[in-house]
């Protein structure tokens, strides 16, 4: 799912561009998508959980050029509700969405570039899909549904 959600982005994935990575977990793609978009570009990842956060920051560090592109903002954790996006880095160039959604969230699509793209599992009817979803250089956005996947559900961080 990782490559596929990296060559769906791809076009919008250059020097310089901004990534919002929701879900970002291990950390790992949040690496990759910033190896595509350096010099210049930033990632940023988003968990609803502080310990999810710190594996990811945990896991990035761990390696020079991950320690690296950390230290010069190539790479950033943070701790927010990804169904909201994260509109203190917006616009973003592309948006990875690594949790099913209930519903394609406005916010996400608003946060987006015109031109950019969003690629989101979306929960319909029992099933879940993949969505292409573009912000085109006029503003229009359009929605193409991709093929059936199955992903954890993106909700609301456990009561503590």
């Amino acid at each position: 799912m990782h490559a596929s959600a990296c060559e769906s982005l791809l076009p919008y994935l250059k020097p310089g561009s901004r990534v919002l990575d929701i879900g970002s977990g291990s950390g790992y793609l949040t690496h990759v998508l910033a190896e595509l978009v350096k010099p210049g570009g930033t990632v940023i990842g988003v968990e609803h959980i502080q310990p999810l956060v710190d594996i990811g920051t945990t896991n990035t560090r761990k390696s020079q050029e991950g320690r690296e592109l950390m230290d010069n903002g190539g790479i950033k954790y943070v701790k927010a509700d990804g169904r909201l996006g994260y509109p203190e880095g917006a616009p973003y160039d592309a948006i990875h969405v690594g949790a099913a959604a209930a519903d394609f969230h406005q916010q996400l699509i608003d946060q987006l570039r015109a031109p950019g793209r969003l690629f989101i599992p979306v929960e319909e009817a029992y099933m879940q899909h993949i969505y292409v979803i573009d912000k085109n250089e006029d503003g229009t956005v359009t929605r193409k549904k991709e093929y059936g996947v199955q992903y954890v559900p993106l909700t609301d961080a456990p009561k503590e």
